[in-house]
């Protein structure tokens, strides 16, 4: 259940009986930062206050007048200057918590209205190695796709490669000027990599362009890119090669992650379609020529947006138009969401700009950004300046590499061989604690903002982590093989909830909460919403397990009612990982 969605529609009833305006409640009912101040928090008194020309007090007075739900909440609070404090019954918390071990969903609704989502995510070029740049869009998309499914929603994910692009152009420039022949039948990915960072470092830089410097290395790269584009044998024999040995060094790292698309629709599959694009845009007055190109002007001032350059070449904007226009019409989809860091957002404001004007759909296309990663230097970790750590898969061996090592530190703590079945569990451990802390470590970020990367912060095994999740799960789970209990048994048996202790009843308001957080994490498309509540469950489970006597409890009763809640909250933390596209362990 979502609770302030539910106590909203109560709220406004007694607003419009107490003769205030038609407010929308559900925006000002917050959760409270203090349980001394109740579980939520409704602060509107204050606007309504000046449109009423009375005191805050006044019209919080009025509303609790008309606002009372014995069943639901204890008598209502007026604090401070006008809050009003809202408490849950301890009895109906229990009865909504009971009913939510019942449910395989975790009290979880679908929403009234289906919507269709397509999500464009991770987009790497073909040509290079994945690298750490890529790691945001890739987990970013696909923990949106996994919650929006969760809710209910169809969604469709797209893998819009980068394979038609300038940078094959710097390839095909290197492969036939630069190349190792022997490098490039060991490891071609490998090599077609070098010679892209190894071309990129003749180019002149933009300082000495705006001077008027010639740039022949990069000329040339434009030229071997536009002859791909109108056909030239040569090139396109080339670039078949490149394509099977690139898509399967890519694939490895999507299987590592756990990441699937439903389609992988790179460049070179709209570039039958650029052409009836650009006479469209011609055809409707949206682009004209300029200086041997031909561009959309959206304002005098503004920035042309080029769809062909002089050379005939088209452009990712071209190719980003002819995607909307086959999604809109292939999948109908009611929004676009394109998960991209936020140094594209000219080129997305521009894109939806021209779509809107040139397609008329209502269709919605939403920029979701996100900052950079950083290296120790403070600056984007970069594939073009070769750095070490930059490339994706390095980054998930050495990820593994770390788990491991605490794995056999513990092991070695408890004296324990390693057997067989021991090293078999050390790789399982390492595959999900290494790749999940990862995973963690960028999605608990706000997404807008940079964040630098930390092995040491990453890794730890206390605060708002990964490790500290999967080990908070594997924990609850431990005690039912303690107990030789079936966790099943607490799913589907209607056993009275008893939220006698302040530990037992904060668990329960924690778990009580799960709707809620994943609607907010949807508002802005945040997963770091869902860690903030993980971490949330996790500290209010700790405080519990420290306080609350589960297989050793007082009598029967409270013996089952927390261990109904110990499986409730595994049940949380699995799902909510889950849904960040995170694995747990049953033991650790």
């Amino acid at each position: 259940m979502n609770f302030p969605v539910f106590i909203s529609t109560y709220l406004e009833e007694a607003l419009t009986k107490a003769g205030f305006a038609s407010v929308d409640a559900l925006s000002q009912i917050k959760a409270s930062s203090d349980s001394k101040f109740g579980d939520y928090q409704f602060n509107g008194s204050m606007g309504l206050a000046k449109e009423a020309k009375v005191s805050p007090r006044k019209v919080a007075e009025k509303i609790v007048e008309f606002f009372a739900l014995p069943d639901v909440l204890e008598p209502v609070e007026i604090a401070g200057p006008g809050f009003l404090n809202l408490r849950i019954k301890p009895q109906w918390l229990a009865e909504k918590i009971q009913e939510m071990a019942a449910d395989p969903r975790l009290g979880v609704l679908k929403p009234d209205k289906v919507k269709t989502f397509v999500i464009d995510f991770s987009s790497p070029n073909v040509a290079k190695p994945m690298h750490v740049g890529h790691l945001r869009s890739t987990i970013l998309g696909d923990s949106l796709a996994r919650t929006l499914r969760f809710f209910g929603h169809t969604v469709i994910t797209d893998n819009h490669l980068g394979d038609w692009g300038t940078q094959f152009g710097i390839i095909l420039h290197g492969y036939k000027n630069m190349l190792d022949e022997k490098a490039f039948q060991n490891e071609p990915v490998k090599e077609l990599a070098r010679l892209y960072v190894e071309v990129r470092k003749l180019f002149k830089t933009p300082e000495e362009i705006a001077k008027g410097v010639i740039d022949p290395v990069q000329n040339a790269c434009r030229d071997e890119t536009a002859k791909m584009h109108k056909g030239d044998q040569t090139n396109l024999e080339l670039w078949r090669k490149f394509m099977p040995v690139c898509l399967g060094e890519i694939d490895l790292v999507y299987q590592r992650l756990g990441v699937r698309f439903d389609h992988t629709y790179g460049e070179s599959f709209y570039q039958p379609f650029l052409n009836k694009v650009v006479q469209d845009l011609s055809a409707s007055g949206l682009a004209r020529e300029s200086e041997g190109a031909l561009a959309i002007f959206l304002t005098e001032d503004a920035t042309p947006a080029l769809i062909r350059k002089s050379d005939g070449a088209f452009t990712y904007m071209t190719t980003d138009l002819a995607t909307i226009q086959y999604r809109v019409e292939q999948w109908k989809p009611d929004a676009i969401l394109y998960v991209v860091d936020s140094r594209q957002s000219l080129h997305f404001s521009q894109l939806f700009q021209i779509a809107q004007q040139w397609l008329g759909q209502q269709t919605r296309l939403e920029h979701i950004s996100f900052g950079s990663v950083l290296g120790a230097d403070r600056k984007p970790i970069k594939t073009r300046s070769g750095d070490a750590v930059a490339s994706l898969d390095q980054l998930l061996d050495e990820a593994v590499r770390l788990a491991k090592e605490v794995y056999q530190a513990a092991y070695h703590q408890e004296g324990e061989t390693q057997s067989k079945e021991s090293l078999e569990d050390l790789n399982r451990v390492g595959d999900v604690v290494g790749i999940g802390a990862v995973k963690y470590a960028d999605l608990c970020q706000n997404r807008t903002s940079d964040y630098v990367f930390n092995w040491e912060k990453m890794m730890a095994m206390e605060g708002n982590t990964a490790t500290y999740m999967q080990y908070a799960y594997a924990r609850n789970r431990s005690i039912f093989r303690k107990g030789e209990l079936n966790p099943d048994n607490y799913r589907n048996a209607l056993i009275p909830v008893l939220l006698d202790t302040v530990e037992e009843r904060a668990l329960a308001l924690q778990l009580f909460r799960f709707e809620e957080a994943l609607t907010l994490a949807l508002v802005d498309y945040k997963p770091s919403l869902i860690t903030s509540y993980l971490w949330d469950v996790a500290k209010a489970y700790s405080v519990f397990f420290q306080n609350c006597p589960v297989l050793k409890a007082p009598n029967e009763g409270i013996r089952q009612s927390r261990l109904l809640l110990c499986d409730l909250t595994a049940r949380v933390l699995k799902q909510g990982l889950e849904l960040l596209g995170i694995s747990v362990l049953e033991k650790m």
